[in-house]
């Protein structure tokens, strides 16, 4: 059936025109608008300003034909109501069960389709089954098996967010900031993070291959890592010095507050502490909670985080009290790229009362806040509900902590002190010096201080001839190569002959 209807044009006296309800009048009014210009032909210019008036009224105010049309679909776009986009989601819902070519489980449609629409909101957001769900909760404990790493998509990009030490991964050399481009040859581009974390996941013993991509490399790097029961000890101590302590914190997990007010007793046992490294580099995070229990254990009072969400029950304000808060002395925290989340919160709190000096490289920048939203099914949803920010009001989303002192990762390299003539040549060698009249006699002992071994001095059988006792020796000392530790302990042993010095 033709789709125009008959109507005679003010212009001819006939034809066909569109049947729209607005273009008869139109076209009337603009024909009447012509007879007025051939009546007024002298007034030519007045018209035409007229004309061009009438025009751009026209335009803008929506009187031209078909554009009232236009406008009320939009708005019937605008106002429908959730329900009604229920309907099209069940619509469609019906018509893959009915006319996909293979037969699809409902289960699987609607879990995809929740998976679809949390993804879609954020890199943070996910949907988790059952299974998924169970194996959140486990790493949680501390106990899990896989390759001990923390992984985020960045960029539409899997990415590492930091190693976790003493892990497969972190033995492998796989570093915060690698981009994992295959999982056992899968390409991850289209994995949703759980997805990727369970494929990464499995029995003790298994090998799987990650093809990743680094900065500084041309092409994908593949490392081959063997899984393992990943036993995550969330708090490392030592001492530095007689006085000055070093707390590692790896994760933030249930019982990372306890561990370490039991470590911090237990280096305050046989030392007097005026000094300590806080060190939370590549900590990825892990649990709100603790992290304001570690923050409320150095701070006596004032605001360590807040968060603020959509909705006003989400926003949140965590505070200090001078209960159990542990000594006064100065600290110095190491962040790096792989420090996120909780351990942000806790630098952020620090610096922000001047509590600790941040020291090191920026972090990684994760400032929001996700809540696990158990589903009746056994499945649970993961969603950002609100930002958090430091006390001062900082937002760490995208940005990070940034240190007060920026200091590169290195490995100190010694010089070695066989090698020159004059390397051991002093005042004192030299024929006809004059002695000094309040040095002690020839043969009385001088005090001992701890020098590094070069690599002459070093064992050189490869450690085969290291006794047990030896070797973890060896692992203690290994501090003394990282150039960040070394700027940190030296920052405080600075701090602490100043303040003997009476300077402010």
């Amino acid at each position: 059936m033709d789709n125009f209807s008959e109507k005679s044009d003010p212009c001819k006296g006939g034809g066909k025109v569109a049947a729209d309800p607005d273009s008869g009048s139109y076209l009337l009014i603009f024909w009447r608008f012509l007879k007025m210009l051939e009546r007024n032909k002298g007034k030519s210019i007045t018209l035409g300003v007229i004309f061009a008036l009438a025009a751009f009224l026209f335009i803008h105010l929506g009187v031209l034909p078909g554009d009232s049309r236009a406008r009320e679909e939009a708005q019937s776009l605008e106002s429908k109501t959730p329900y009604e986009y229920i309907k099209l989601y069940t619509d469609t819902l019906s018509l893959v069960q009915k006319n996909y070519v293979e037969e699809v489980e409902v289960k699987k449609l609607v879990y995809g389709s929740i998976k679809g629409m949390l993804s879609d909101l954020d890199p943070h957001s996910s949907f988790m089954p059952p299974d998924m769900f169970k194996e959140m909760q486990v790493e949680t404990t501390g106990s899990f098996g896989g390759l001990g790493i923390e992984i985020t998509i960045r960029d539409g990009v899997l990415t590492v967010v930091s190693p976790i030490e003493d892990t497969p991964a972190f033995r492998a050399g796989v570093e915060a900031g690698d981009r994992i481009i295959k999982i056992d040859g899968e390409l991850s581009k289209d994995m949703t993070l759980m997805e990727a974390v369970k494929k990464m996941r499995g029995p003790k013993g298994e090998k799987i291959t990650i093809s990743i991509m680094r900065q500084g490399l041309s092409s994908l790097l593949d490392v081959t890592i063997i899984r393992d029961i990943i036993k995550v000890v969330s708090v490392k101590s030592k001492m530095l010095t007689d006085e000055i302590a070093y707390v590692r914190l790896t994760q933030f997990q249930a019982r990372t507050y306890s561990d370490l007010n039991r470590k911090m007793k237990e280096l305050k046992k046989d030392h007097s502490l005026a000094g300590l490294v806080l060190d939370m580099r590549n900590n990825p995070g892990g649990l709100l909670q603790q992290a304001v229990k570690v923050s409320d254990y150095f701070l006596k009072s004032g605001l360590i985080v807040y968060t603020d969400g959509r909705i006003s029950k989400q926003n949140m304000r965590y505070q200090a009290y001078d209960d159990g808060t542990e000594g006064d002395y100065p600290i110095v925290v190491l962040l790096n790229g792989g420090s996120a989340s909780a351990s942000e919160i806790v630098a952020g709190a620090l610096q922000d009362h001047k509590r600790a000096l941040v020291m090191g490289t920026q972090s990684f920048g994760k400032g929001s806040v996700q809540t696990i939203i158990p589903l009746e099914d056994g499945s649970a949803v993961r969603l950002t509900t609100s930002l958090y920010y430091t006390p001062s009001g900082r937002s760490i989303q995208a940005k990070g902590i940034e240190p007060d002192v920026l200091v590169e990762a290195g490995t100190v390299v010694r010089r070695d002190q066989k090698k020159g003539l004059m390397s051991h040549l002093k005042e004192k060698d030299l024929k006809g010096h004059f002695k000094n009249g309040t040095s002690q006699e020839e043969g009385s002992k001088t005090p001992q201080k701890l020098k590094p071994q070069s690599a002459d001095e070093t064992d050189q059988s490869g450690g085969e001839n290291l006794t047990p006792a030896d070797k973890e020796n060896d692992k203690k000392d290994e501090w003394r190569d990282d150039n960040q530790i070394l700027r940190a302990l030296e920052l405080l042993q600075g701090w602490k002959i100043f303040k003997q010095l009476g300077v402010q």
